[in-house]
């Protein structure tokens, strides 16, 4: 990447993010019956965070030529999805993780009962922002999108893939085992906030939507080599998770299976193919060209 090209995406990651996290702290400002449960809420979703996901949605949105507002309930709703499955995950039944984001999981900060009842809210109200979204998208549209997210948090995705990757713990897998889990767990919302970005548009060509979808499966399974990586190679104050905890568990990864400079390779691969895959696109589509590097040179 280009030191312009960089200039051009941080620019973009700050726009994003300051667009999300403002939606995200208005939909998290509404009076609920419980004070604790709405305070333990706000912890999860909104501090820290790269919000890859929703500034997926919006580069996604920028690449087909939508208007950037129409995809900010998207862009909610995907990272909302995602703080339900960090809180979830981090749960003692789950990974047993005590830290996120950098500070205490919400189970160590709030108790675990309040925790499943974030993730169970936080999940419910991603679907709420789809239905309350833009008036300018029409009904089939929203219906679509809720389709493709519902897919993505189910069985087909982060759940089915959880599921796989906690029975997978302690156990030898080949290669095709562990891609098939990661494209469920890390790589079915990643999918999922591309696709909803290209939604905003409801003039997409066939022809662009598949582009995106093959953009979004590289990148989605680069982001978990990257992942892997960095749970080997980096520390936990930079992570804002305890570091080395896959090893620590005995979970496949990508570096346990490939090695540290094949999984890095891999990586490198997998986003190549991602950048070729927006041939379809112009300019437009600069920003999802530098996220793809963007995800494997990360340090967190």
């Amino acid at each position: 990447m280009t030191v312009q090209h960089s200039q051009i995406l941080d620019e973009f990651l700050v726009q994003s993010q300051t667009r999300v996290n403002q939606s995200l702290k208005q939909i998290l400002s509404q009076s609920i019956p419980s004070h604790k449960l709405l305070e333990a809420m706000r912890y999860a979703c909104l501090d820290g965070g790269k919000r890859i996901r929703p500034v997926l949605v919006y580069a996604s949105a920028k690449a087909v030529g939508a208007q950037i507002k129409t995809a900010d309930s998207a862009a909610c709703a995907v990272e909302l999805l995602h703080s339900y499955s960090l809180v979830h995950d981090d749960l003692p039944a789950m990974d047993d993780d005590d830290l996120r984001r950098g500070k205490p999981c919400v189970h160590k900060a709030y108790g675990e009962a309040t925790a499943i009842l974030v993730g169970d809210a936080v999940q419910a109200l991603a679907f709420q922002c789809l239905t309350e979204q833009d008036q300018e998208l029409s009904p089939a549209t929203k219906l679509k999108m809720i389709s493709i997210l519902s897919v993505a948090a189910g069985i087909s995705g982060m759940t089915g893939g959880q599921a796989l990757d906690l029975a997978a713990s302690g156990d030898a897998i080949d290669l095709s085992n562990l891609e098939t889990i990661h494209r469920l767990k890390t790589g079915a919302l990643i999918k999922a906030s591309v696709c909803l970005g290209a939604l905003c548009n409801e003039k997409i060509t066939d022809n662009q939507m598949e582009a995106l979808v093959l953009y979004a499966e590289n990148i989605g399974l680069a982001f978990q080599v990257q992942d892997d990586i960095l749970d080997e190679t980096s520390d936990t104050k930079t992570l804002g998770k305890p570091q080395g905890s896959d090893r620590a568990q005995s979970k496949p990864t990508y570096v346990s299976l490939l090695g540290l400079e094949a999984a890095k390779n891999k990586a490198k691969e997998l986003t190549e193919k991602a950048i070729q895959s927006l041939g379809e696109f112009s300019n437009s589509a600069n920003n999802l060209r530098d996220i793809a590097t963007y995800i494997v040179s990360r340090i967190h």
